[in-house]
């Protein structure tokens, strides 16, 4: 991921339910249709709320239209915070019981694919994230060096037809096959990772990184063994809405 340049100002936004707090240019809209397997979802994500105060940082590429910058805090993932887009499992006593506290998963359309995947040069900004529509996800960092995650719930739908998102997004079907939402750049949140634990995301669940201050970091991840080819939908929003997100913390 190449670095960005960042240019002069910032606009503050109040913190959401999970502290998320950012710098962007979007005031309040009314909440999306519910996606598919989302009951619950609208309660547990925090309503995000601009105030401008200062002109938004700007960034050009040669030949482009110059992107806003937004500025995302992030927030420790924990298991009440990280609910709305998967799991956050820890250690736990050998001899335990399966239960809700361990990750549930889903591979079941696929040969499932656990590997170690070695990560360079990640810094903390992103102008794109990805959801896989048939699978859970987990990742860890190896050693428990901190790794960062943006994410935004599921926004899968069942029928082209279904009613707009905010600001008027469309549904859209993915080369997977499947429809959804785009995601909206107000509901981005950024989660911190730190120590012996790792994410389970649900299925759907956007998400870009993994992101870090070192210069290298292996992960391990469980997936399919074709998720990346056949299950991988990205949006991009310094194309699509001309915002890129930088990281702070």
């Amino acid at each position: 991921m190449q670095a960005l340049g960042l240019g002069r100002g910032s606009i503050p936004l109040h913190a959401c339910r999970y502290r998320c707090r950012r710098t962007a240019a979007y005031p309040s809209a009314p909440a999306p249709p519910r996606p598919r397997n989302a009951t619950g979802l609208n309660t547990r994500i925090a309503a995000v709320r601009a105030s401008a105060a200062e002109p938004a940082q700007m960034e050009r590429t040669h030949g482009e239209e110059p992107a806003r910058v937004v500025k995302l805090r992030a927030v420790d993932a924990t298991p009440e915070s990280f609910a709305p887009f998967g799991q956050v499992i820890a250690a736990s006593p050998d001899g335990d019981q399966f239960g809700p506290h361990d990750a549930q998963l889903d591979l079941s359309r696929g040969v499932p694919r656990f590997y170690i995947m070695r990560l360079q040069d990640r810094p903390l900004k992103f102008s794109a994230i990805t959801h896989h529509a048939s699978v859970t996800q987990c990742l860890g960092s190896i050693g428990g060096q901190d790794w960062y995650l943006g994410v935004a719930k599921p926004s899968i739908v069942d029928e082209p037809s279904e009613q707009s998102g905010q600001e008027g997004r469309k549904p859209l079907q993915s080369r997977a096959g499947h429809y959804y939402l785009p995601p909206d750049p107000a509901e981005v949140c950024v989660f911190r990772v730190s120590g012996l634990k790792f994410l389970k995301l649900n299925k759907g669940t956007w998400h870009a990184g993994p992101l870090f201050k070192a210069d290298a970091v292996d992960f391990y991840n469980l997936e399919l063994s074709n998720t990346n080819v056949v299950d991988r939908t990205t949006h991009h929003f310094k194309k699509r809405d001309g915002i890129i997100f930088v990281v702070e913390d």
